[in-house]
C-alpha cells in the first residue's frame, strides 16, 4: 500500500514571474535596472493606477492599485512607464515556450503564472536540481526572474512560491505544513479574500494553523462549500490535476476600466459603457459563445464597490445588445455619485455553435436572419477594408493604452493559438 502511494505522489511547480512587466522592460532596457520603476495606465493623469512595480519601488512603499501620485509621494524618484502589452504577450508566450520543452503538462494561470507537473520528470532528475536550471534558463535566455514553488500539489505549491521573492526557490512538504504554512495569517492563504478573512477572524481565525484545526462542519456552516475547500487545502489537500486544457474553460467574459479621473459625467460614462461592450463583444467573438446574463460593476469615488447583474430571457452576443442591457442596469442602481470605475461581465455563456439547442424557434430565426447580415458585412468589409457600417464613436481602439482587468485572461486566447 505504501508503495502504491508513493507511485501516485506528484511533483508539482508553481512558477510565478517576478514582477513581471517591469522585469521585461528592464529586459528591453538593461539602463532600467535597479531603479524604482512603476507600470501605470495614464501615468500623466493623477488618478493613473499602477499595474505594477519593481522590487525597488516596493521598498519604498509603492503598491498595486496604487494612484500614480500616491506613489511618487512616497519614492520621489519613481519612474513611470505605460503598458506595453504586446511585449508583455511575447515574454510570456517565450516562458511558457521554455516551460513546454520540460513537461507537456503545463496550466497557465495568468499572463505572468503557472503551474507544471514534472513528476515523470523527477524521476531522472533531482526536482530542486530541475527547478534550479529551469529558473536558470528563463533568466539566461530571458532576462528575466522567477520564483518556484514545489510541492505535492497545487495549492502548497503556490503557497511555496510566494514564500521568497525575488528568484526564490522553495519546497513546502505535507509535513512541513505546521512549521511553514500553519503559522501564517489566514488573509495570507491562496483563496481567501478580505471579507472572507474578516468572517474567519470573527470566529476566532487568525492564522492558517486555525483554519486546519477548526470543525468542517463550523465551516460550512459559516461559508459554504468553499469552507470544506479551505480547510482541505490548510490541511495540505488539493487533488486537482494539472490540467493544459483548463485555458478552454471559462464561464463569463467582462472587462473593467478605471476612468482618469471620478466623473458624473453622462457622456464619459456612456462612452466607457461602449467601449467596455465592445471589448467584451471582440473577446466573445474570439472565443465563438454567446451569454444569458449581464453584470455591471460600479466604483465610486470612496472605492465603495457594487455588482448589479441580471439574467436574460435571450442570449446575447452583439455589442448593441450587451450596451442595451448594462446601460439599463446602469441606469437603474447608479446613486448619481461619482463613478471611479465600471466593468461589464457576460455570464452563462454557450458555445456558439450550439445556440441553435438552446435557443426557441422564434429567437433562432431571428438569429438566422442576423447571420445573413453579419455575412454580407464581412463580405463588404474584406472587400473595401475595415467594417464601413461601423460608426467612429463606436469604433474602439485596440491599441487603447489604459489597462484593462481582462488582459490578465487575454494572454490565454494567444497561448492557445
Amino acid at each position: 500500500m505504501n508503495e502504491a502511494v508513493h507511485k501516485q505522489r506528484r511533483i508539482i511547480f508553481h512558477v510565478d514571474m517576478n514582477s513581471f512587466y517591469a522585469s521585461v522592460e528592464m529586459a528591453y532596457n538593461p539602463n532600467l535596472k535597479g531603479k524604482p520603476l512603476a507600470i501605470a495606465g495614464n501615468p500623466e493623469e493623477r488618478k493613473g493606477i499602477v499595474v505594477t512595480s519593481s522590487y525597488e519601488a516596493r521598498a519604498k512603499g509603492v503598491k498595486t492599485t496604487m494612484n500614480v501620485w500616491q506613489a511618487k509621494k512616497l519614492c520621489p524618484e519613481l519612474m513611470v512607464m505605460r503598458p506595453n502589452f504586446p511585449r508583455y504577450r511575447a515574454a510570456s508566450k517565450a516562458v511558457f515556450k521554455i516551460f513546454s520543452e520540460y513537461t507537456p503538462l503545463v496550466q497557465p494561470v495568468s499572463i505572468d503564472e503557472g503551474y507544471m507537473d514534472v513528476t515523470e520528470m523527477a524521476k531522472e532528475v533531482h526536482a530542486v536540481d530541475l527547478a534550479r536550471k529551469l529558473q536558470q534558463r528563463v533568466l539566461t535566455e530571458l532576462d528575466l526572474p522567477c520564483s518556484i514553488g514545489i510541492a505535492p500539489n497545487k495549492f502548497l505549491a503556490k503557497m511555496a512560491s510566494d514564500m521568497k521573492k525575488p528568484f526564490g526557490l522553495t519546497i513546502l512538504r505535507k509535513r512541513e505544513l505546521p512549521t511553514k504554512l500553519w503559522p501564517l495569517p489566514i488573509g495570507d492563504m491562496y483563496g481567501v479574500g478580505e471579507k472572507t478573512a474578516a468572517k474567519l477572524n470573527a470566529t476566532g481565525i487568525y492564522t492558517i494553523g486555525d483554519l486546519a484545526k477548526k470543525d468542517v462542519y463550523h465551516l460550512k456552516q459559516l461559508l459554504g462549500i468553499n469552507g470544506e475547500r479551505l480547510h482541505n487545502r490548510a490541511n495540505g489537500i488539493d487533488n486537482r490535476p494539472v490540467d493544459p486544457d483548463a485555458i478552454y474553460d471559462f464561464k463569463s467574459i467582462g472587462n473593467s476600466k478605471t476612468l482618469p479621473h471620478d466623473t458624473t459625467d453622462d457622456k464619459e460614462i456612456y462612452t466607457l459603457l461602449q467601449e467596455l461592450a465592445s471589448k467584451v463583444e471582440q473577446r466573445m467573438k474570439r472565443k465563438r459563445t454567446v451569454g444569458r446574463s449581464v453584470q455591471l460593476m460600479i466604483r465610486y469615488h470612496d472605492r465603495r464597490t457594487i455588482t448589479r447583474s441580471k439574467k436574460l430571457r435571450y442570449y446575447l452576443h452583439d455589442k448593441k445588445d450587451i450596451l442595451l442591457e448594462a446601460n439599463d442596469l446602469l441606469q437603474k442602481h447608479w446613486n448619481l455619485e461619482p463613478i471611479r470605475l465600471l466593468g461589464i461581465t457576460v455570464g452563462d455563456l454557450e458555445e456558439q455553435q450550439l445556440l441553435a439547442k438552446q435557443l426557441d424557434l422564434f429567437t433562432y430565426e431571428n438569429e438566422v436572419e442576423k447571420e445573413k447580415l453579419y455575412e454580407a458585412i464581412e463580405h463588404l468589409s474584406s472587400k473595401y477594408g475595415k467594417n464601413p457600417f461601423i460608426r467612429l464613436e463606436d469604433d474602439v481602439s485596440e491599441g487603447a493604452q489604459q489597462p484593462t482587468t481582462s488582459f490578465q485572461k487575454d494572454f490565454l486566447d494567444d497561448f492557445k493559438s
